[in-house]
Parts: C-alpha cells; sequence; structure tokens
C-alpha cells in the first residue's frame, strides 16, 4: 500500500466562513498562535483591573478621538465666530477655538464626544498611576519585570504628554494660561530657553503655530509611542507570565487562575462595556473644560482659579509653592550675562526629575540593596515590606502637596483663610508631610505585621472572656483555617546583610552605604512565624483555642 493512500484527506471547510478562516490560517498560521495564546493562565484579582481600565480608556480615547479629528482645525488664524452659541457671536478668535465650539454646539453628538474624550483622557492617567502604585508596593517591579515596570512610567509620562497637548487645542483662555506657564518655564532654562520657545511657538508667544504642532503630536507621535509602549508591556506580560497574590499552592512555578480564553477574555470584554458605560454617564451627566465659559485666549487677562487637569498640577503647585527670595538672596540671578530664573526653572524641573529619576531607578536600587537577584511572580502584602511601602507612601504624599498647592487660591477662597497662610503651611508639608507620611506608614505595616504573628500564633480573638476552674479570666481564641494561616506566615523577611570585603578583603565605601541603606530596610522587621513556633503555640496547654465551626457542626 503507497503512502499516499494511506494519508489522511485534507480538511475540506463547509461554510464560506470556514473556507476563509481556513484560507487565512493556512496562510499565516493564526490557530496556532491563538490556541498558545488563549491558554495563558491569569490569575483573578481586583487589584489587576486598573491596568484594564487604562488599556480601555485608551481604546474609547482612540474612538473618540477618531471623530473629533473629522470636525477640529487646528488653526491659529483669526475670525469672527458666527455659530450657535450667542454670546460669543462676532468675537474675534482663532480657528481652533471656533471649531471647538462648533463641535459643542452645532455638531451632532460633538458635545458628548468631547467630553467622553476628556473624561476618559482623565481615567486613562489615573488608572496608570493606580496600576503603577499597585506594582510598587506589591514589589511586582523585580525581576525579570525591571523593564516592564519601565515601560510602564514612560507609559505614564506619555499620558501625560497626551493629555497635556490635547488640553491645549481648543486655544481658550484656560488651556492659553496653561501654554503662558509652559513658555515661561522653556524660556528660564538658561542660554538656549528662548531660543526653543521661539522656535516652538513659531515667534513671540502665543506665535502662529503651537496649536498645528500640538496637533500632530496629539494625534500621531504620542499615540503612536503609546500603543509601542502597551505593546511592548503586554508582550512582556505574556513572557514573564503574569503575577500572583500569595496563597495556597501558589509559588514563583506556576499561576493560578483561568486561561485567556474563553473565561477571561468574557470577562475582560464585560468589563470593558462597564468601563464605556460609566464614561458615557458621565460625559452625559457631568460638565467638563466647558470652553464657552472662558472665551478665546488673550495674553493680557489671567482669570483667577485657574487649574491645570490634576495629572499636571504637581508643576504649577511647586511653581506657586517657589519664594521669590531665600533670606537675602534672590532666586533670579544676573551670571556671565545671562539671567538665571531659578524660582521657575527649579520647581519646574527638580521635583519632576527627582520623582521619574526614582521611579526608574528603583527595581535596581532595592535589588542592589537586598542582593536578590532570584525571580519573583508572587507579589508581597504592603505590610510585610514596611521600608517600601512608607517609601511609596511618602513619595505619594510629596505629590500630593504639590498637587494641592495648584489649587492654594481656591482652598483660601472656599475656606476663607489667608492665602499667604495657605502657601506657608503647603510649603512646610512640602518637606515634613514626606517624612511623617514615611514614620506613619512604617509603624502601620510593622504594626500589621506583629497583629499578624499573634494571630497567626495564638487564633483570631473572639471577645469571650471565660473563667477556669482556679479562677483566672482567659479570652477565648477561635483557631485560623490553613488557608488563612498561611496567608499570614507564608511570605520571605529579608534579613540585614552587612558589608562583604571584596576579593582583596576591602570594604569599600559602596559596599559600606549598601550595608547603611540595608540596615535602614530591615533592622526592625517582623520575621514570620516559624514552623516550630506554630506546633509550640498550637500546642501549649494555658489559653484557651475553640474548635472551628466546622468542627462543631461534626462533632453534634
Amino acid at each position: 500500500m503507497s503512502a499516499a493512500s494511506t494519508a489522511e484527506p485534507a480538511f475540506v471547510a463547509k461554510t464560506k466562513t470556514g473556507r476563509f478562516t481556513d484560507f487565512v490560517d493556512s496562510r499565516v498560521g493564526g490557530s496556532g498562535i491563538l490556541r498558545e495564546f488563549g491558554r495563558k493562565v491569569f490569575p483573578d484579582h481586583w487589584s489587576f483591573m486598573f491596568g484594564e481600565v487604562a488599556l480601555y480608556s485608551f481604546v474609547i480615547l482612540l474612538l473618540s478621538g477618531t471623530f473629533l479629528t473629522f470636525f477640529f482645525d487646528p488653526s491659529m488664524a483669526e475670525t469672527h465666530y458666527d455659530g450657535s452659541y450667542v454670546p460669543l457671536k462676532g468675537v474675534e478668535m482663532s480657528v481652533a477655538y471656533s471649531s471647538s465650539l462648533d463641535i459643542s454646539f452645532d455638531v451632532r453628538g460633538g458635545l458628548f464626544m468631547r467630553q467622553v474624550h476628556h473624561w476618559a483622557a482623565l481615567l486613562f492617567v489615573a488608572s496608570i498611576a493606580v496600576h503603577m502604585l499597585r506594582v510598587f508596593f506589591t514589589g511586582a517591579f523585580r525581576r525579570p519585570r525591571e523593564m516592564n515596570w519601565v515601560v510602564g512610567s514612560v507609559l505614564l509620562i506619555l499620558a501625560m504628554a497626551a493629555g497635556f497637548t490635547g488640553y491645549s487645542l481648543p486655544d481658550d483662555l484656560l488651556s492659553g494660561n496653561g501654554l503662558r506657564i509652559i513658555d515661561g518655564v522653556i524660556k528660564s532654562i538658561p542660554v538656549v530657553g528662548t531660543y526653543i520657545s521661539f522656535f516652538l511657538f513659531g515667534g513671540e508667544f502665543p506665535g502662529t503655530a503651537i496649536i498645528g504642532r500640538l496637533y500632530m503630536l496629539h494625534i500621531l507621535l504620542v499615540p503612536a509611542l503609546i500603543l509601542l509602549m502597551i505593546v511592548l508591556h503586554l508582550f512582556m506580560v505574556v513572557v514573564h507570565k503574569h503575577t500572583q497574590y500569595p496563597g495556597p499552592g501558589r509559588n514563583d512555578n506556576n499561576v493560578v487562575g483561568y486561561p485567556l480564553g474563553p473565561v477571561y477574555a468574557a470577562k475582560a470584554g464585560g468589563f470593558f462595556f462597564i468601563v464605556f458605560g460609566v464614561l458615557a454617564l458621565m460625559a452625559g451627566f457631568f460638565t467638563i473644560n466647558p470652553i464657552w465659559n472662558y472665551g478665546p485666549y488673550d495674553p493680557s487677562p489671567v482669570s483667577a482659579g485657574t487649574q491645570p487637569d490634576w495629572y499636571i498640577g504637581f508643576v504649577d503647585g511647586a511653581l506657586r509653592l517657589m519664594p521669590g527670595t531665600l533670606g537675602n538672596w534672590h532666586v533670579e540671578q544676573n551670571w556671565f550675562g545671562f539671567v538665571f530664573t531659578f524660582n521657575v526653572l527649579l520647581p519646574a524641573l527638580v521635583p519632576a526629575g527627582i520623582l521619574f529619576t526614582v521611579m526608574f531607578m528603583y527595581p535596581w536600587i532595592e535589588r542592589w540593596i537586598t542582593k536578590d537577584d532570584r525571580e519573583h511572580h508572587v507579589l508581597d502584602r504592603p505590610r510585610n515590606a514596611p521600608t517600601r511601602t512608607a517609601i511609596g507612601v511618602a513619595g505619594f504624599i510629596w505629590y500630593c502637596v504639590m498637587w494641592a498647592a495648584a489649587g492654594s487660591d481656591l482652598i483660601a477662597t472656599h475656606f476663607h483663610v489667608s492665602l499667604n497662610d495657605v502657601t506657608y503651611w503647603l510649603r512646610a508639608l512640602f518637606f515634613i508631610g514626606p517624612i511623617i507620611g514615611f514614620v506613619v506608614a512604617k509603624r502601620v505595616a510593622l504594626a500589621l505585621q506583629r497583629k499578624d504573628r499573634e494571630i497567626a500564633l495564638h487564633g483570631r480573638e473572639t471577645g469571650r472572656i471565660v473563667r477556669l476552674p482556679h479562677g483566672e479570666f482567659i479570652e477565648v481564641h477561635a483557631p485560623l483555617d490553613e488557608y488563612k494561616r498561611y496567608k499570614l506566615v507564608g511570605f520571605e523577611s529579608p534579613e540585614v546583610l552587612p558589608a562583604v570585603p571584596n576579593e582583596h578583603g576591602v570594604v569599600t565605601r559602596k559596599e559600606k552605604r549598601r550595608a547603611f541603606l540595608s540596615r535602614w530596610f530591615f533592622e526592625d522587621r517582623v520575621a514570620p512565624a516559624t514552623p516550630a513556633e506554630l506546633e509550640a503555640a498550637h500546642g501549649h496547654g494555658h489559653a484557651a483555642v475553640e474548635a472551628p465551626e466546622e468542627a462543631k457542626s461534626l462533632s453534634h
């Protein structure tokens, strides 16, 4: 019998759709890719949804932004408004502002799509920020995900850039004031600042080219870079497998969860429509950025109570906190024939530079301190990494102080207090707030660790007080089940690593600094209860331990 006669007949689809799908699959091998990707297991936890919210918000941004590009004209040419909004009829303005008004009042569904786009932009940045906080506090940035942490940090910066470039496009008074601040920051750069400003704005501020250039950045360059970062991020998530929270049966060699197809795909699809529905409701019922109230941009007036969108607020707040003099030293100096405007340059660049530099470098900083180069796929509970948690809280408070300072005038007017007093308090909190936050957060985390250790050893307090035959009063403790006990004891607690001499027997200054930071990180650690301690605690006879409810029901 020949080989040809024993070969299986080729598969032939019975429907047109099946034949088309088979044709595509035989050319590109899509079924193998989908089969492999569909088997990827993803753990299920509510905190993982923030990354999904960011992805879905970006999809909504692309859809709503595509609609808006059909009607927006990014021109700074002068025109007189002749649209439906009566209070501005005949007012001289730019074509960009006029087309923004037309979208709001004359294009069917235009105002709704504008507000969907704006709310989605705010949610996009917020969800990335919260997602990054979750990654930081749980230690998900450790090997092998250091580069993915860098990609996420770049995504956060790009999201802020996309928001700012879009926020400035309508050319209204509010966005123009924001551009004026950016122009001042650029001009404060010594030597080259004025040249950069002149090139960017196409002349002396406000120039004639900035809106068109921001438009190209907003719809082409920045979205393309965001898409690239998202693809890289998802690729590395698949390659490195997803992190998971600690629990019985979960370790660095497995992932406990649901496969992508069909379970997780169905849940993700439903969640997308929930996000879309919430944004649609917000856009339909809550007004945001009412540009018709601000009027066209004019460099002469500056309206009171203006704040940028929240994610740029920390830069504006830092500018408001910076004093004009430090004692007898004037912050603006004339050196070598050039003006150095430190009261603008320092607050605009230094806080943001510190924030993002520490963010980018932190995975390598912690790895250097701990000398831990292992792969980690199981997350930490924030309380079990008290110093890292305290650092995150300190950085968050530092950011929030600058963010609050962007609304210092509104704080003063709404609470009927002095603007100077508000500024002085916020200046003090700028330095003291992170320190207080660090100390309090670390103390709270250590206290929670001690409480977990006590519960693991002696059980859960029931509040019941009983009297023993010899007259002693004790509290009855209920034992934990093995799953809850594992959660309380199943974690690593790194110890202090002292300085180690090199191959020449010399302890270098770098090694001494590492040892100092290791002691600062871990010297007050609370070690988890060991199996021997658990056995000894559960075997002692001086504390009453109540049987679990399941055992009681079985004993009757």
